[in-house]
């Protein structure tokens, strides 16, 4: 069973688009945030690191695509952002606490759901403008459907 739940979460993520796989990774990166917190508080050593390593990974990846050529403040935001956290997991690992993860936490949801938010406005306006198209085209029956 576990070689099927591979083959479709490696398909969910091939044919994902690059909206879906970003809030994925955030999804991802919450959870391993949670299990190395939960690690913490089980005393499960390795564990922790594997969780807190697969988080650091997932906000690296984050840090490491932003474009701040285009995103100005925004971009220099998240990437302080993403450093404070990269920060917090590290201090959580040395630690042995998972205190400094509580922030961590906020923050990745707190993000995931503006991105989740700025996704489904985008789609939005795009079908608006598509369906304006549409009309201005002679198809108003396409444009409202």
């Amino acid at each position: 069973m576990n070689a099927y739940m591979n083959q479709y979460h490696n398909n969910s993520v091939q044919t994902a688009s690059q909206e879906q796989i970003l809030l994925m990774l955030y999804d991802g990166a919450i959870r391993f945030v949670r299990q190395a917190s939960d690690a913490i508080e089980a005393n499960e050593w390795g564990d922790k690191l594997v969780y807190a390593d697969k988080a650091i990974a997932i906000i690296t990846e984050f840090r490491n695509t932003l474009d701040h050529s285009v995103g100005g403040e925004i971009a220099a935001n998240l990437d302080s952002l993403y450093e404070f956290m990269l920060r917090e997991i590290v201090r959580a690992k040395v630690s042995n606490s998972s205190e400094p993860l509580k922030p961590v936490l906020r923050i990745l949801n707190e993000l995931r759901e503006t991105w989740a938010e700025a996704i489904e406005i985008a789609r939005k306006e795009a079908a608006q403008q598509q369906a304006d198209a549409g009309a201005e085209n002679g198809q108003p029956f396409r444009a409202a459907l």
